[in-house]
């Protein structure tokens, strides 16, 4: 019984547990394995005892970031410690060194993604977007698919993130106090999203990983479109059936678009284009081409900029609005003094800083755990003993319960021989199975946030049922349609 447990907490274990091997074969031969060493041990506590707070982040108030950066530092310095015990003060330094350089790369391109999306925002793309929704007298029946379709061809482009935020923001006008359909309305929005993510290398960090690792190819990910799309409209058509057809209130509401708002829209798919150009035929990381594509946008936004500062207002800030009743008209032009000049510093601030020192704490961690050896013992219970196709079913249940980054982070380090299927099946399950609880994605547990007390940890439970129905039923589709990915 005691090694049962043992087993199965150490399969928990290594699901926490990523961050890449070594970064050279010499580092690789020398590594000590602390698996069983007392500072292995006080890793995995500290660790444990850091993601415990992650996860009672709502409770606490607690930013997600603090806990993780400071174990970082602590397993780093465990590491460190017991290496200069034996005689080797270059090891550690090489590891940590490579996991700073994966966290950069991540961190650069979601860095110039977020600015993009902040800018867009700025500019009122996404306000327009929620007043055509929220103006046009849909039947709630309507708008309960409009918006999980919206938020499923949505979040492939934008994070998911954002796309729940918006979605969201657009059920919460029109469903009012109809808390029954803001609440299913709401869970659908949540599983769209997360199954758009899921088929495109933008759509989600976990899909970026894999992208960047160069184990799917840009082009490949496309083939989770129907598995993706499966996933949520199983889901979305019970919860569906719950739903009446009873027109919403009239809602009354404007929205401002700035000057520049399709210009930035058509440079953020440049830089998109940029980015897989970069890495499919330059051969470079893609953060290359995000990172270019940043610049340009810094560029433009000089002539945003410069082009407040000597028009008159009435044209430096010219905009169109969509006025109650559907007409487009144009408002009289925003003083100096009601709108501030166009700042890219200003999105840049805006990005999601928070999850982006999230991301450095959790890599840093698993990284040093990593280098612990506890990687490779957890690779040998997943992938040798449950089978590839097991543990990556298995890697979505994790993900409803822990956050996805550190699940897809443990698969990449522990570089389990799988083929092309098995790899899109993992990618699959990792970016939908967040669906199966509220807390199980960034995307619903800020949904939770924005519907306090309508869209709830319970509210989810209730259909988890049928969500899970929609996890099956999307892995099926994918053993059934991409069969020729698996050898």
């Amino acid at each position: 019984m005691r090694q049962l447990f043992t087993r199965v907490m150490l399969i928990v274990a290594a699901a926490f547990l990523a961050g890449p091997a070594l970064a050279s074969e010499a580092a690789s031969t020398s590594a000590l394995d602390l698996t069983k060493h007392w500072a292995g041990f006080a890793g995995l506590a500290v660790f444990f005892i850091a993601y415990a707070l992650v996860i009672a982040e709502e409770t606490l108030h607690l930013r997600k970031s603090k806990p993780v950066m400071v174990a970082a530092g602590i397993i780093w310095a465990l590491v460190a410690i017991v290496y200069a015990q034996h005689g080797d003060t270059h090891t550690a330094e090489i590891a940590v060194r490579h996991n700073l350089l994966e966290f950069a790369e991540l961190f650069l391109f979601l860095l110039a993604a977020m600015t993009y999306i902040n800018a867009m925002d700025e500019r009122g793309v996404f306000d327009l977007l929620r007043v055509k929704l929220v103006t046009q007298g849909y039947s709630l029946r309507t708008i309960f698919w409009i918006t999980g379709g919206l938020a499923f061809l949505i979040s492939p482009v934008a994070d998911n993130l954002t796309t729940a935020l918006l979605m969201a923001t657009v059920v919460i006008a029109v469903g009012g106090s109809n808390k029954k359909f803001v609440g299913a309305a709401c869970i659908n929005i949540v599983i769209a999203a997360n199954a758009g993510g899921a088929f495109s290398p933008f759509g989600d960090i976990t899909t970026l990983m894999v992208w960047q690792k160069g184990l799917v190819h840009f082009g490949e990910f496309f083939w989770l479109l129907l598995p993706s799309a499966v996933n949520w409209i199983v889901p979305a058509f019970i919860m569906s059936l719950a739903i009446g057809n009873a027109s919403p209130d009239p809602v009354k509401e404007q929205a401002v678009v700035y000057h520049g708002a399709w210009v930035i829209v058509g440079l953020f798919l440049g830089t998109i284009v940029m980015a897989v150009c970069a890495h499919n035929f330059l051969h470079l990381p893609p953060v290359m081409g995000m990172m270019t594509g940043l610049g340009v946008l810094k560029f433009y936004g000089y002539y945003l900029k410069r082009r407040e500062h000597f028009l008159p207002a009435d044209q430096g800030f010219s905009a169109t609005a969509m006025a109650t009743d559907g007409e487009i008209s144009i408002p009289a032009a925003p003083s100096r003094s009601e709108v501030a000049q166009y700042n890219i510093f200003k999105s840049l601030e805006r990005a999601e800083w928070d999850t982006l020192m999230f991301f450095y704490g959790v890599i840093l961690c698993v990284g040093g755990l990593g280098t612990m050896g506890y990687l490779s013992m957890g690779s040998e219970l997943m992938y040798g003993q449950l089978g590839a196709t097991t543990a990556n079913i298995l890697v979505g249940f994790l993900s409803a319960v822990v956050d996805n980054i550190p699940v897809m982070f443990a698969v990449l380090a522990m570089q389990p021989d799988m083929d092309l299927g098995q790899w899109l099946l993992v990618t699959l399950t990792a970016g939908v199975g967040g669906s199966l609880l509220s807390v199980g994605s960034a995307a619903g547990v800020a949904v939770m946030g924005q519907a306090r007390g309508v869209y709830t940890f319970f509210s989810h439970l209730k259909w988890s049922w049928a969500i899970l129905l929609g996890y099956a039923a999307s892995i099926w589709t994918h053993f059934l349609v991409n069969a020729s990915a698996f050898k």
